[in-house]
């Protein structure tokens, strides 16, 4: 994308130009006063055939679209131009967006024909990135939005309006979450108002400046009382109107100054009636990019089963913004069971609604008077449709499916209208005839008439000069210059009778007319013009009558939305053996936690032979310290967690046997990192930052997933960092919390905190060579198989044998230096309870490093998490686990937590209860239908028990 200096090069009056204005030609000159009129973007000219640019214009022009530079010569110089061709533009176009210049069509508004002198030319459209409507220039299915944001003190307004379906939003938020809720809308383009100071978004929109003015609020009321009757009843703050005023004004100003009659949605919204998801999470989630090679690897993609791009752009919207009320969530829920229950159903209405064109665009292009008789025709077979649909769900009795039933307006007159109207098979153009049908107006089908009798008269006309003149050659013809002629050949001109009237010489014939022949050919003419020009007035005028019914038809294309994603999830929710979750009832056994029976990625199992799948049982306030091997799933698991809480509240079923789920307020993802060197922040600083983000905003409704926090500083720091980051969340915050980490240390926590417990990714390992069992267990993991994964990556053989050596040695030594300080006996505890230092040794011996740890979390709640940090440094524990002087509140440790996370020593009556149960089991073991991953799965477990 080209830089804001090589775009105002090309914007403006050429400097050339103006410096010889009086001299110009007088095409030239138009030239000038529109650029000048439109400086903020490259202005391409009408001439001819041919969209034109002159001087930097044309070379950017030419460089950008591939097209050749040439050259216009007049008195004033010699000009450089490049132009693009007007009946192919839209591929020249996207181009020029892509290269980031907004674009102004300056178009001939005068015919030609009639023009005395030079030809009247205005521009008719702005286009950018956020106000395209040409169907070439847009993807089917996703909606485009052009933003705009207005300020005032601490409240900021956001609007967003969709040029090409007239769909249009806006809210009020502080400053935080306005930025999460533009990252959610990626506007395609920004208009930002005065003062707004925003940082760069993660979507990279075109900044587009625009009249100050237009954010006044006197201003931006009158533009939004044109489009509704009490604006104060839609939009009650002062900011929220500005914002939405002055993005209505830019989006006429774009349009030719011309009001969007079709805007009749114009919707106010909260953020927090929504689940928040900020940009991080929808990344790192894979909602609707992926980082992955795999086809059809993001969400979106997996259930995008939609027929029809009213669907698909609804469905997009559902992911972007799940609800967070539960009645309403209810209601599609009921809606999708109902549909999954009725294969008949769905199949029919997959059938019907795939016939169903994108009404919302048509109607848009019907009321900005760009619709062609086609266009109409597209209507009236999506409207068709309509009658057909309600009587598939005629069966329905309440609910949100027949609420949507009965919202299906089938529009008769409006399809009587264009049926009536409008040809079968109209052309292309609108301006030539063949578009009304015959019978839809009296005075059209008498100029037919006329016209008809003529050609036919005509026709005959040949027949009966061979006869009276015996010229058996001769022939009867028409052209677009010389009119209806006779042609005789030379040999044959002295038979040519004396009423012919030479018209035309040729090189071997000679073509002539009768008074007669002038006669009917003015007469044909002149019908079939008028017919012509009847015809295209009384298609605007049809097309103003559906126009006019634009309400109503997108009230349509909004039921038949819903329709086509309760359908695809429905499908979905079959095909993939997706199940209904469970929202528990205030109050209830177990209400506000995560308890996931067999739950599994959506994505993942897609791509792979066999998926693993695993419980999740997290209760409301609960830390999960999630550890084991790379590779093993910890990662997938926490995200599939995510998952089936995004796709519940959206109102679909997920992908696990059973799944009883809280209603949470926002999912808060730290996974992964990157540096943002141009932004000045390390990877670390990066994930910080999102960590600060998380421990501001999580709340006890929240669900938290961390992977690996603190791995991108020294092993001391960043394990403090991850210890006081547990404490605090677990103390101070109360969010579901999924945290996978290789600190083994940090699983101690579960011996402090009732609310902490570990799980970890079982594995097993013979003769060297690991296996990954991608099953979840309770219990801290015995080791991360670092040296072995790096082994399975194809690392040298030589690293590899060293690595092993040393961690070996460190082993050794780890165990040596336990057991001369005196410390218990551990031949019980896990196979890594000797591996590393507990995180007390760890913080204690490195407690001034802790001083900058503590500084550099000290933005978190005032302080407190730095509080967190620093006590770790004067924490000092036992040899049986127990704290004392621990910094922030403890709590004791319950029973469930206890049995979670293992304990030091177990008595002998409770090791032979173990022994007699593992033994139990084997022996009830069914080993014939056992598959080897299940039974590698049983024994991973009896082992970890048997520990």
């Amino acid at each position: 994308m080209n830089t804001d200096a090589e775009r105002e090069e090309v914007y403006g009056a050429p400097d050339a130009m103006l410096a010889v204005r009086d001299d110009l030609t007088p095409m030239l000159s138009q030239y000038a006063d529109l650029c000048e009129t439109h400086d903020d973007a490259l202005v391409l000219f009408q001439v001819g055939d041919f969209y034109e640019a002159f001087c930097e214009a044309a070379e950017t022009v030419a460089r950008t679209c591939e097209v050749t530079l040439t050259q216009r010569e007049d008195s004033t110089g010699t000009w450089p131009m490049a132009g693009i061709p007007i009946d192919n533009a839209a591929g020249y176009l996207e181009r020029l967006l892509d290269a980031g210049y907004r674009v102004a069509l300056a178009d001939q508004v005068e015919d030609a024909s009639e023009a005395s002198g030079l030809v009247d030319r205005a521009v008719t459209q702005l286009i950018t990135p956020g106000t395209v409507v040409d169907e070439e220039l847009l993807e089917a299915g996703r909606a485009t939005y052009l933003g705009a944001v207005a300020r005032d003190g601490d409240d900021y307004g956001l609007a967003v309006v969709d040029v090409s379906t007239g769909e249009c939003l806006v809210t009020g938020a502080d400053r935080a979450l306005l930025l999460e809720e533009l990252d959610r809308l990626a506007p395609a383009e920004l208009v930002v108002g005065p003062n707004c100071d925003l940082p760069d978004p993660s979507f990279d929109p075109m900044e587009t400046p625009f009249d100050p003015d237009a954010f006044d609020i006197e201003a931006a009321t009158e533009t939004l009382s044109s489009y509704v009757s009490r604006p104060d009843a839609v939009v009650d703050a002062d900011v929220e109107r500005r914002a939405v005023g002055a993005l209505l004004a830019y989006a006429e100003y774009a349009q030719g100054d011309s009001k969007l009659e079709y805007v009749t949605r114009i919707t106010r919204f909260d953020p927090r009636e929504f689940l928040q998801l900020d940009a991080t999470a929808i990344r790192s989630l894979e909602l609707f990019d992926s980082r992955s090679a795999h086809a059809g690897s993001t969400l979106f993609s997996v259930l995008d089963e939609t027929a029809c791009a009213l669907g698909r752009r609804r469905l997009e919207a559902w992911l972007r913004r799940p609800l967070v009320d539960r009645d309403a969530i209810e209601a599609r829920l009921d809606a999708l069971g109902e549909l999954a229950d009725d294969a008949v159903t769905r199949a029919d209405l997959r059938e019907h609604l795939s016939a169903v064109y994108d009404l919302e665009r048509l109607v848009a292009r019907v009321s900005r008077e760009r619709a062609n008789a086609r266009d109409l025709r597209s209507l009236q077979t999506t409207l068709n449709r309509v009658p057909e649909i309600r009587a598939t769900l005629d069966s329905v009795d309440s609910g949100r499916l027949a609420d949507l039933r009965d919202s299906l307006d089938d529009l008769g007159d409006v399809r009587d209208l264009i049926d009536r109207a409008i040809v079968d098979d109209p052309p292309q153009e609108i301006t030539e005839g063949g578009v009304i049908a015959s019978g839809f107006d009296d005075e059209l089908d008498d100029l037919r008439g006329t016209a008809t009798e003529g050609r036919e008269w005509v026709s005959d006309l040949e027949a009966r000069e061979r006869e009276r003149t015996g010229i058996d050659s001769l022939d009867v013809g028409y052209n677009q210059v010389h009119g209806y002629y006779i042609e005789v050949t030379n040999p044959n001109l002295d038979k040519v009778p004396d009423d012919y009237v030479r018209r035309q010489t040729l090189k071997n014939s000679e073509r002539f007319y009768t008074p007669e022949l002038k006669e009917r050919e003015d007469e044909i003419l002149s019908a079939t013009e008028r017919a012509e020009t009847l015809e295209y007035d009384l298609f605007c005028e049809v097309r103003a009558e559906v126009a006019a019914e634009s309400e109503r038809i997108q009230a349509v294309a909004d039921a038949l939305a819903d329709l086509d994603v309760l359908r695809t999830l429905a499908d979905v929710a079959v095909a993939n053996d997706y199940t209904r979750p469970e929202f528990r009832e205030e109050g209830s056994e177990g209400h506000g936690g995560i308890e996931i029976e067999a739950g599994r990625h959506p994505v993942v199992e897609r791509t792979q032979d066999e998926f693993v799948p695993n419980p999740t049982s997290l209760p409301q306030g609960g830390v999960a310290l999630v550890t084991g091997p790379n590779m093993s799933g910890k990662s997938t698991y926490m995200r599939q967690v995510a998952l089936v809480c995004i796709l519940a509240q959206m109102g679909s079923f997920v992908p696990a046997r059973a799944a009883g789920l809280p209603v949470v307020d926002r999912v808060f993802t730290r996974v992964g990192a990157s540096d943002d060197i141009a932004g000045g922040q390390s990877t670390f600083m990066r994930e910080m930052s999102e960590l600060t983000e998380i421990l501001h905003n999580a709340t006890e409704d929240s669900l938290v997933l961390l992977d690996e926090v603190g791995r991108g500083t020294s092993t001391a720091d960043g394990l403090a960092i991850a210890r006081a980051t547990t404490e605090f969340i677990h103390d101070e915050v109360g969010a579901m919390t999924l945290f996978a980490t290789h600190y083994h240390d940090l699983t101690d926590a579960a011996s402090e905190r009732s609310g902490v417990f570990n799980l970890h990714f079982t594995a097993t390992q013979t003769d060297g060579e690991v296996t990954f069992l991608h099953s979840v267990a309770e219990g801290p993991s015995s080791s991360s198989y670092g040296v072995e994964v790096a082994q399975l990556a194809g690392v040298p053989p030589t690293v590899v044998d060293r690595a092993r050596g040393l961690v070996d040695a460190d082993v050794v030594a780890g165990a040596s230096e336990s057991n001369a300080d005196g410390a218990d006996d551990t031949s019980d505890a896990p196979d890594d309870a000797t591996a590393e230092p507990t995180p007390t040794e760890s913080v204690v011996s490195n407690s001034t490093r802790n001083e900058g740890v503590a500084e550099a979390a000290s933005d978190a709640e005032g302080g407190t998490l730095a509080a967190y940090v620093d006590g770790l440094g004067n924490n000092h524990h036992t040899s049986n686990g127990e704290s004392s002087g621990a910094s922030g509140p403890t709590a004791e440790p319950s029973s469930k937590a206890t049995s979670r996370a293992g304990s030091s020593a177990t008595p002998a009556a409770a090791r032979d209860d173990t022994l007699d149960e593992v033994a139990a089991e084997l022996r009830d073991a069914d080993l014939v239908d056992t598959t080897p991953l299940e039974a590698l799965n049983l024994l991973s477990d009896l082992k970890g028990r048997l520990e």
